[in-house]
């Protein structure tokens, strides 16, 4: 984009360097515009790293190009670059960026773009000062209508995010891209097929099915492709390698996906696929309707006790975990909870594995006039000719409450990355069987604690002997 202020001299000078910075593509462009280093420098944290360089050829040359990667290697960051590369160097644009949530999109893409204009403001005020920054929007200042990015979040019921960017040139942004459902590049098909557009789509790969993961398989062959393996990037944190691995283990799918920037893999055994875990968490849904709450209860050991609380349509909050503890100290932290909890937002059943130790919580509970259900998870399954137990039922009426639109769950990533850790398969009598903890621990340095109190709420309060009766009195009033 051209200053037609310049003078001769100066308008050829500007001219040269913007088709160098189109051929060169975002990262040169980072390097002379935005003051980025060439080579990633440790002390400072900063500087264009090995895959940005790779990234930016093939954006250059594939014109579409699809990143999976691990978390925290700088993949917002390229995208601002791209955004503002495409910006400066061609007119008349128009560039739609959107991701599956505002959140997402707002809070971190925008948020991102905004400090990387400010630092072309910096280092280029001619051209820097010539673009506006908003909140949903980002324009030439002259030419708003010529030259401008919107930030659209990507909704099933609002498929058009990818639509109206009718230009000559046009550049598509998708960030979290597996996370957005297929409906939405259906609708903007005819942008992202387009001879003169350019598509950028960046995401952590959380699912084996859709469209991000079409473009590194079946049609591969149409998309410049990359993977970016953390372990690789020195921008990416130890800690959450460390963290992932003392959680789950090297060989799980958390450190799969996370951090080596793979697809899951084995999602045809796995009970909730961690997509479903995800779109859940990544969706704009209200959560509605009355509680439970959900008690899966350790005495000592790596075991945690677990309390979570779920609503009709999802769960309203982080889940609480403590260990080392007797029975009788969880069941006063989890009394203390109840009161601390206001009357009106108390659950009417608090469901407890009653298996080992979480007999006596629930005994305790109950002599506290708390609405107590036992629930003995390896009791037979109400619907005995299909799962082997109890618990192989409560996980997949988790699942069967995953796949639907409505649902919603709190990020908690602890609960995210646990639903997906248990396989299935048949037993001999052709019942379906979910691993056990027991086994889960041959594979996993910890159990899935947080998830089995997650799948303890899905629980149906008169199937179990025990059932505390409810009282509404002594809800309205508190204990």
């Amino acid at each position: 984009m051209l200053n037609a202020q310049l003078q001769p001299g100066e308008l050829e000078a500007a001219r040269s360097q913007i088709i160098r910075w189109r051929e060169g593509g975002p990262a040169l462009f980072a390097t002379e515009a935005l003051g980025v280093s060439a080579e990633w420098n440790p002390e400072t944290r900063e500087g264009v790293l090995p895959w940005q360089w790779e990234a930016s050829r093939l954006l250059v040359e594939r014109r579409r190009l699809s990143i999976r990667a691990g978390k925290g290697v700088g993949k917002s960051a390229f995208m601002s670059w791209t955004i503002l590369w495409f910006h400066a160097c061609f007119f008349p644009c128009k560039t739609g960026c959107t991701a599956p949530t505002a959140t997402q999109l707002s809070d971190v893409l925008w948020a991102e773009l905004s400090l990387w204009h400010e630092r072309l403001k910096e280092h280029v005020p001619d051209l820097g000062n010539r673009f506006e920054w908003l909140t949903d929007s980002f324009r030439l200042a002259e030419s708003p209508r010529m030259s401008f990015a919107v930030a659209r979040t990507a909704r099933v019921e609002k498929p058009e995010a990818l639509q109206g960017l009718h230009s000559i040139n046009v550049l598509v942004v998708v960030d979290e891209a597996s996370g957005v459902e297929d409906p939405i590049f259906v609708a903007g098909r005819g942008v992202l097929a387009s001879d003169d557009a350019y598509v950028l789509l960046c995401s952590n790969p959380t699912r084996n099915s859709g469209y991000f993961y079409d473009t590194h398989n079946n049609l591969r062959d149409r998309w410049g492709t990359l993977v970016v393996n953390g372990e690789d990037v020195p921008l990416q944190s130890q800690i959450l390698r460390d963290e992932i691995i003392a959680q789950y283990g090297k060989e799980s799918t958390p450190y799969l996906v996370e951090v080596m920037g793979e697809f899951p893999s084995g999602e045809d055994d796995v009970v909730i696929p961690l997509h479903l875990a995800t779109s859940a968490v990544n969706r704009d849904v209200d959560v509605f309707g009355p509680k439970v709450w959900g008690l899966d209860c350790a005495r000592f050991g790596s075991d945690r006790n677990v309390l979570i609380s779920r609503r009709t349509n999802g769960t309203d909050g982080k889940h609480l975990s403590w260990s080392g503890i007797d029975l009788m100290q969880t069941a006063g932290k989890v009394y203390a909870k109840w009161l601390d909890t206001p009357p009106e937002l108390r659950p009417h059943t608090i469901f407890v594995d009653v298996i080992g130790v979480g007999a006596g919580v629930c005994d305790r509970l109950s002599e506290l006039d708390l609405p107590v259900v036992g629930v003995n998870v390896a009791e037979s399954a109400s619907a005995d000719d299909k799962y082997s137990r109890l618990r192989d039922e409560l996980w997949f009426k988790a699942r069967k409450f995953l796949e639907a639109k409505n649902c919603k769950l709190f990020d908690d990533q602890t609960l995210v990355s646990e639903l997906c850790l248990p396989r299935y398969a048949y037993a001999s009598n052709g019942k379906l069987k979910v691993e056990s903890k027991d086994e889960l621990r041959k594979r996993f340095p910890r159990s899935p604690d947080v998830a089995d109190a997650f799948c303890l709420t899905m629980a149906d309060a008169s199937e179990h002997k025990g059932k505390q009766a409810y009282d509404p009195q002594v809800f309205e009033d508190g204990v």
